[in-house]
């Protein structure tokens, strides 16, 4: 038995299912959860020795990699100081006064723990500035796990949420309307059926969380303008694509002003950290500036403030960063995409900058229907023949992968010749 295997077995016992997060969990694809032990650059190494190129990154944190000597240097020194105040510092203002200025609709920032805290938050604050209920949210698009967002969309776009988990009463979301993803006209049904009762459309601006969907040209513009149209609040849950396609995230990627914008670990290099932030008179609702509580004891963490400013800093001083990255996403994915056409396997290869992934169907993925024609058994066998070759993958068919700055030709070169072995094997 491994030092993992073993691992996991003791975890069985006192952590339901051995993870403290389902996603880390190897069910949908067979084996045992590897227990890392320590990450460097673009690797990561487990407790028996074993050595992965990772495409996870912590769920997308690390995008200059693992271990960043200047991330480093700030967790220490901050450290050195105290772990925890419970009180204001100067750190969350600097913090706030960094996301403000990079990203020009932003008049004001609430730091919170995660990127679920900072989704409830922006929700609750969108419900206290409109005074209605009502909120939009995609099929397949995941925005952390608070009652109301758990929802299963139904048989279609009009109808109202049924929770998508066990404990969470119907109650919860009664107020949680689903749309298609890619399809602004299901936004605009739901619009028509409750013209004066939504009070916020909620989306991920590239689908993330059911693979990768990049957004359709039009699509993110048609939502701003249905939610002007009808007063309602355009929430960008930018968790993901939160300083990672561009410094100021998908909105300057895109072009578009939300409303209202979400962040997650990313801003704090991977601690437990969130942040929710917009326009000047939504955030002034929230307490203790107005009516619309949220409080947090350990928000604005000294530590992970001073991680997040140190990786948001090395982000903001260097002019060409997100160029390189995403074109070495551009490339790496592209070559997946070659490679795939040249084997003849089924797959469909979606990105954006240096997010991508794989979907095995023959089906072009654009929202989350189409998605859920992939193969999954298939992505197994792809996802244990990469581990097997020492690439660390999401052990989930409906993740991103992930690219940091530290990911080498070389490395990303290698990766490419491990995926046409795959895709060589399953032609044989």
């Amino acid at each position: 038995m491994t030092k993992s295997e073993a691992l996991f077995e003791r975890a069985c016992k006192v952590i339901p299912g051995g993870v403290n997060s389902p996603v880390r969990a190897f069910g949908s694809v067979g084996g045992t959860p590897r227990m890392i032990a320590s990450a460097d650059g673009s690797h990561m190494t487990d407790e028996d020795g074993n050595t992965y190129l990772d495409f996870v990154g912590s769920w997308g944190p690390m995008i200059l990699g693992h271990n960043h000597p200047a991330v480093r240097e700030a967790v220490i020194k901050a450290c050195e100081k105290g772990l925890s105040y419970g009180a204001a510092t100067a750190r969350e203002v600097e913090m706030a006064e960094l996301i403000c200025s990079a990203i020009p609709n932003l008049d004001m920032v609430r730091m919170v723990n995660s990127g679920t805290e900072a989704v409830m938050s922006a929700i609750r604050a969108a419900r206290g500035y409109t005074g209605r209920d009502k909120i939009v949210k995609f099929m397949g698009c995941y925005h952390g796990h608070s009652d109301a967002l758990l929802v299963q969309a139904g048989s279609g776009v009009m109808t109202a949420g049924i929770p998508d988990s066990a404990g969470v009463p119907a109650g919860c979301t009664k107020d949680t309307l689903s749309a298609i993803y890619n399809d602004a006209a299901s936004v605009e049904q739901l619009f028509e059926q409750f013209p004066e009762e939504i009070a916020a459309v909620i989306v991920e601006p590239v689908g993330a969380n059911m693979g990768v969907v990049p957004p359709q040209p039009g699509f993110l513009e048609a939502l701003r303008s249905l939610c002007t149209r009808y007063g309602a609040v355009l929430i960008f849950d930018e968790v993901i694509t939160g300083f990672r396609l561009s410094f100021a995230g998908a909105q300057g990627y895109y072009g578009i002003d939300a409303d209202l914008v979400t962040y997650g670990k990313i801003i704090g290099a991977g601690m437990p950290v969130g942040a929710y932030g917009g326009r000047r008179e939504i955030m002034q609702k929230v307490a203790p500036a107005g009516p619309v509580y949220q409080a947090g004891t350990l928000s604005g963490n000294p530590v992970a403030m001073a991680a997040g400013l140190a990786q948001l800093r090395v982000l903001r001083d260097d002019p060409q960063f997100y160029e390189r990255l995403n074109a070495k996403g551009d490339w790496f994915f592209g070559e997946i995409r070659k490679i795939v056409a040249d084997s003849g396997v089924k797959a469909q290869v979606n990105s954006c900058g240096s997010l991508g992934c794989i979907f095995f169907t023959g089906t072009p993925v654009h929202n989350y229907e189409t998605a859920k024609t992939s193969d999954t058994r298939q992505y197994a066998a792809y996802f244990r023949y990469m581990l097997a070759h020492g690439i660390y993958l999401a052990p989930a068919q409906f993740e991103a992968m992930f690219l940091s700055a530290t990911h080498t030709r070389e490395e990303l070169s290698g990766a490419l010749e491990t995926i046409r072995g795959f895709c060589s094997e399953q032609q044989a």
